[in-house]
């Protein structure tokens, strides 16, 4: 009996499909609510679902439809495997110190990583702020997720501590925060807190996430009808993760409409310029032969879901060669495929921890603000990393 059969099986045994002439309406697993229509008289038989649709063969809404069948005509039916849900252990003790001593082992790091920029040499004008401080304290802003104002008091303690020379106005925080030159600077202490996890990432996944903005978009809506909606308007954050501690090794920031695809070729040359890439995860929106090839090129499998038309017998071999593995061996492609997953829960983590909206109002703040709350992330996740597996980071080695 092979995995369709068995969630066949266990379809009919736990719910109620009802039968018009030859077809069936078969409950959907995962969606509430939803049925897909079973042809039982049609040669062969046919399903409405997305797997049948993209595999022509069988699905478990057939088979369950065909013991729906035999159980009508007296037939006894095998009793389903009952599977428990696979759970993961979660160690406590490193998490609970990993929690507990965050805020203190987050400044620390954050100072190491800020100490090795480069400061600019100034030549004439008034005496600036060190940008290595100013870095440190958008950053650290971000991390404490509250206003300017009362971020003065965290700014005091960090001075009293050593991580800053000297205090700014909080006008000068947010000044600072629109700068363009920190947005270079941002994203190269994003690789920088990426690299101690380089021996323990591989397998990397690619997705984008929206932030919403202070400000508001109107657009027509045609699936609700012809009446204007308005909400808030966003940016979009394109990241490369690596799936075993979440890191993220490459981001771009785009206007809201981007298409993911077109930023598949940075991410993935930027980590492969550091990191050892072994798999690469994407969505049916990077399904493309120039974004196949590159993984190839880069020494790495790509494990991309194809769109329900695709073909295989086009000019690309890359392509159809992955396509028709995907198509023979999809239980085992959909394996890999699903490490993508740990990008989504990147997302939620980012969001969660640090908010989803924006506070800024400016592009360049904005893009800056969601550059920082990447940072933070990363510099948790080192964190983690320390207590969890026991590495020591260390920056600026190369």
């Amino acid at each position: 009996m092979n995995p369709r059969e068995k969630k066949g099986l266990a379809i009919v045994s736990g719910s109620i499909l009802t039968r018009r002439y030859n077809t069936w309406l078969v409950p959907s697993q995962s969606k509430n609510g939803r049925q897909y229509t079973v042809d039982l008289g049609a040669d062969p038989p046919t399903c409405t679902c997305q797997d049948y649709i993209e595999r022509q063969r069988e699905c478990k809404h057939i088979f369950a439809a065909q013991y729906a069948v035999r159980r009508e005509s007296g037939e006894t039916l095998p009793e389903p495997e009952q599977h428990a849900k696979p759970t993961y252990r979660q160690e406590w003790h490193d998490y609970n110190l990993a929690a507990t001593n965050e805020k203190s082992r987050f400044l620390e790091l954050l100072f190491e990583l800020c100490k090795g920029l480069e400061e600019p040499v100034q030549t004439f004008g008034r005496p600036r702020l060190s940008l290595a401080d100013m870095l440190f304290c958008i950053v650290y802003k971000v991390y404490a997720t509250v206003s300017s104002r009362r971020f003065a008091s965290d700014l005091r303690d960090a001075l009293q501590k050593g991580f800053i020379s000297q205090a700014p106005h909080f006008n000068s925080v947010l000044n600072y925060l629109e700068d363009e030159r920190l947005t270079a600077m941002l994203r190269q202490l994003i690789t920088e807190s990426a690299l101690p996890l380089k021996a323990d990432e591989q397998d990397f996944a690619v997705d984008s996430s929206g932030f919403s903005t202070c400000h508001f978009v109107r657009w027509y809506s045609e699936k609700y009808g012809n009446g204007k909606k308005d909400a808030h308007d966003w940016l979009k954050l394109h990241a490369m993760v690596g799936v075993t501690t979440h890191v993220i090794t490459s981001v771009e920031i785009s206007e809201r409409d981007s298409h993911d695809t077109n930023y598949f070729e940075p991410l993935v040359s930027k980590t492969a310029r550091y990191f050892n890439l072994r798999e690469v995860s994407g969505d049916k929106a990077y399904a493309n032969r120039a974004n196949l090839r590159l993984v190839e090129s880069v020494g790495a499998k790509p494990y991309i879901t194809f769109r329900s038309n695709t073909r295989g017998d086009t000019k690309c071999s890359t392509w159809n060669r992955i396509f028709h593995y995907y198509s023979l061996h999809r239980e085992e492609y959909m394996q890999h495929y699903h490490k993508r997953s740990n990008v989504e829960t990147v997302f939620s983590m980012i969001k969660a921890k640090f908010g989803e909206r924006l506070r800024s109002k400016s592009t360049v703040a904005q893009t800056n603000e969601v550059l920082c709350k990447v940072l933070c992330h990363n510099v948790c996740c080192l964190i983690q990393s320390i207590y969890e597996l026991g590495i020591e980071p260390t920056f600026w080695t190369d």
